[in-house]
């Protein structure tokens, strides 16, 4: 009998899902990939969302098991253990009945037993993102052998994790690309914990080198994802939703440098201000608005040094960014720019700030962007 205090599904983790690097190799067999996760809220069961957004052939998972408190416990769509996923579809899971506590963590295994296109999942990274693969069916075992397994941030299929659990819990949604796939998500969710934000999830929705305004279909930057209009509504589809952080556009700005430095990044991809608002406001606020949720944007971090930078994608982040923290299409601003940015030279990051590449920032920045969320963001009420 479940717990009758649980009421609603909530996500308590979530990706994006993407087209992954175009190598050389984009096929597995007999392979387990494994997944920790650290559980958020307590809960009386557990559903799954598996992606084949991204693929071109049929996809399907042999076997996938939730692995919690040293028992394994098969996950099933239909009744069936194993779990087909078409191509530019998601599945979800049947509902698996446990009881989990917030606090706890688990991990989830896919095995792979045939030839699979491995052309749907996110780079994702992180202190909370490491997943790890194993050449050989270990789904079920307590550990991955050492000498067949290897770590990786490339979080394949496995999309969206919800759990039946209180009234009172929700998520919020971060929305964006590179920067947001990177870590200031995960410190988020460590600062939740860290001060007794205990009601909220940090549902990540992010895929490095995408744009509002365009995507590309070569090879080289497929993996750079959808634009914002196919994106946004198909990962806001998170269960227990109340609010979204959108940190999106820089790539829209630092791409374009002409077809004869790079045919595939014309200048003609270069957007204005008012081109920029009208995608936010039309793929993003519009469609967050018919969802009922809360929308807040986030700035623009520096890009003084960036391999493509000059003073006019500079005037058009700073254009942008003064829109962002001002209008009242949104219910807020977080603004990561003031977060990270020096104080004496506003256009580059501060001290120990920057990763290296003068656009990504190092770790004590993303812990940095995670302290600027406002609290009220963490404490919402529920509708």
């Amino acid at each position: 009998m479940e717990d009758l205090k649980f009421t609603k599904w909530v996500a308590l983790w979530g990706n994006a899902t993407s087209i992954t690097d175009r190598t050389e190799s984009i096929y597995a067999k007999d392979i387990t990939l494994r997944y920790p996760i650290n559980i958020c809220f307590s809960g009386s069961k557990l559903r799954f969302r598996f992606s084949n957004l991204t693929g071109t052939e049929p996809v399907k998972i042999t076997r996938a098991f939730i692995n919690y408190k040293g028992k394994n416990l098969l996950i099933t769509k239909n009744n069936s253990e194993e779990i087909s996923i078409n191509p530019g579809c998601e599945v979800e899971s049947d509902e698996v009945h446990v009881f989990v506590s917030k606090g706890d963590s688990l991990s989830i295994s896919l095995y792979l037993a045939d030839y699979t296109q491995m052309n749907a999942g996110t780079f994702i990274s992180g202190p909370l993102s490491k997943g790890f693969y194993a050449y050989g069916d270990y789904a079920e075992a307590d550990e991955l052998p050492l000498d067949k397994t290897r770590k990786t941030n490339w979080f394949y299929f496995l999309n969206t994790i919800d759990v039946f659990t209180e009234s009172k819990n929700y998520a919020l949604v971060c929305f964006g690309d590179s920067i947001t796939a990177q870590s200031w998500p995960d410190y988020l969710t460590l600062r939740t914990q860290k001060e007794n934000f205990e009601n909220v999830s940090i549902i990540r929705r992010a895929v490095s080198g995408t744009r509002i305004l365009r995507q590309y279909d070569c090879i080289t930057y497929q993996a750079y994802g959808l634009k914002g209009a196919i994106r946004f509504p198909i990962e806001l589809n998170v269960a227990g939703a109340e609010a979204v952080i959108i940190q999106h556009g820089i790539n829209d700005i630092i791409h374009p440098v002409g077809v004869e430095v790079n045919p595939f990044r014309p200048w003609s991809d270069m957007p204005t201000c008012a081109d920029l608002i009208k995608g936010v406001q039309e793929f993003y606020i519009a469609y967050a608005r018919k969802l009922g949720l809360k929308v807040w944007s986030g700035t623009l971090l520096p890009i003084l040094g960036w391999r493509t930078y000059n003073s006019d994608r500079d005037l058009l982040r700073n254009e942008f960014n003064d829109w962002l923290r001002t209008s009242k299409d949104f219910d807020g601003c977080v603004d990561f720019d003031l977060a990270v940015r020096d104080k004496d030279n506003v256009l580059s990051f501060a001290d120990g700030f920057d990763s290296g590449d003068h656009l990504h920032p190092s770790e004590i920045a993303y812990n940095a962007m995670a302290m600027a969320v406002p609290e009220s963001l963490l404490t919402l009420k529920t509708r």
